[in-house]
């Protein structure tokens, strides 16, 4: 694994270097949403050469949830002496028909944790009751949903279950590389490849001939990833290379006692990302055996239901800045979101909104 040289550089030479730049225009996308926010916070795609372009991409959980989940954990809530428990971001994520928070409001029952650990606290006071967690997420979060379930096997708990919406990196990345989204670069999430290691990039760079840099999200750690990219794309012996710029928290092979729990428990399925679709391969299911603690996972279907002016699916895609979506201030704002990528902070259109 490389350690670009571009981490000896000190903070003033790399933001002279990215506003410098003068090469061929470059397309770098941030797969992760968590990258999202912190590019926003830290002010830096207003610190970039014409010629670098950040571009958001499937990395937002809440944004690539599909409609059909929506619908079913409203559906849930809407039951009698059933609750649902999620983060906060979820309560608003549109369905085909209302959000959950909306369906709260017409006598549903939803409640928001800061820890899925949290839910065992609201099953022990209401045993009648059955809590279903939402469990959406990326390879980050998978090891603790699959640590939850451990302790409801371990504690015999009748009353918490899993609705599931788990997605993987690499399939989608490929879905853009092979559907035609112009990508010279990618910024790979740190807290993602903590757990899988960074191994889990370099087949898609070797394929791809694409660099990819993991970075963490501090400021500085993210440009040192941009600058690692930009001298990688402009080596073509370096295209394929996979650097690690976080390696206090990254190695190659990762957390290998989270992935074996995540195998215990779960295995790859096909996935729904909204607005793009069903990606082979791309999602994790319980497996048969546990399939007693699902609440209806594997029976969804995306039905692709949304505001047609809504441009969210090309805009995951890195095909449209949130600008471009002609719902985009107007009508869709964070408070009256028409789109998923508009709901969570982590979100392309949030994030492009509050740097207006």
């Amino acid at each position: 694994m490389n350690r670009h040289k571009t981490r000896r550089m000190s903070l003033e030479e790399m933001r002279e270097f990215l506003a410098d730049y003068d090469g061929p225009e470059i397309n770098i996308m941030e797969v992760c949403g968590s990258h999202t926010a912190a590019i926003s916070k830290n002010g830096i795609r207003g610190m970039l050469s014409e010629k670098l372009h950040l571009i958001s991409g499937p990395g937002c959980p809440v944004c690539v949830t599909p409609t059909a989940y929506v619908d079913r954990l409203i559906e849930l809530a809407m039951t009698p002496n059933t609750c649902v428990v999620t983060f906060g971001d979820m309560l608003r994520v549109p369905g085909s028909k209302q959000s959950l928070s909306e369906a709260s409001g017409m006598g549903g029952r939803a409640v928001m944790v800061y820890s899925p650990m949290d839910i065992f606290q609201l099953a022990e006071k209401e045993p009648k009751t059955t809590f279903v967690f939402a469990a959406l997420g990326f390879e980050t979060t998978t090891p603790v949903y699959a640590l939850l379930l451990e302790e409801i096997i371990e504690r015999k708990i009748d009353n918490v279950k899993l609705l599931t919406a788990l997605k993987t990196m690499p399939g989608v990345i490929a879905y853009l590389c092979e559907n035609g989204a112009s990508i010279q670069g990618y910024l790979a999430p740190g807290h993602v490849a903590a757990v899988t290691g960074s191994k889990l990039f370099q087949p898609l760079a070797e394929k791809y001939q694409i660099p990819f840099a993991v970075s963490g999200f501090e400021g500085e750690e993210i440009l040192a990833a941009l600058c690692g990219i930009v001298k990688a794309f402009a080596d073509e012996d370096c295209r394929s290379k996979v650097m690690n710029f976080y390696p206090a928290v990254v190695s190659v092979e990762g957390n290998t006692r989270a992935q074996e729990l995540v195998a215990k428990y779960f295995k790859p399925t096909d996935a729904a990302w909204r607005g793009m679709g069903i990606v082979p391969g791309t999602g994790m299911e319980l497996r048969e055996e546990y399939k007693k603690y699902d609440m209806g996972s594997h029976d969804l279907v995306e039905d692709n239901k949304k505001n047609k002016a809504c441009c969210c699916d090309q805009i995951l895609m890195g095909k449209m800045q949130p600008q471009d979506c002609p719902l985009f201030g107007k009508v869709c704002k964070p408070l009256t979101p028409q789109g998923a990528c508009m709901v969570s902070e982590e979100g392309a259109c949030h994030s492009a909104f509050a740097c207006q």
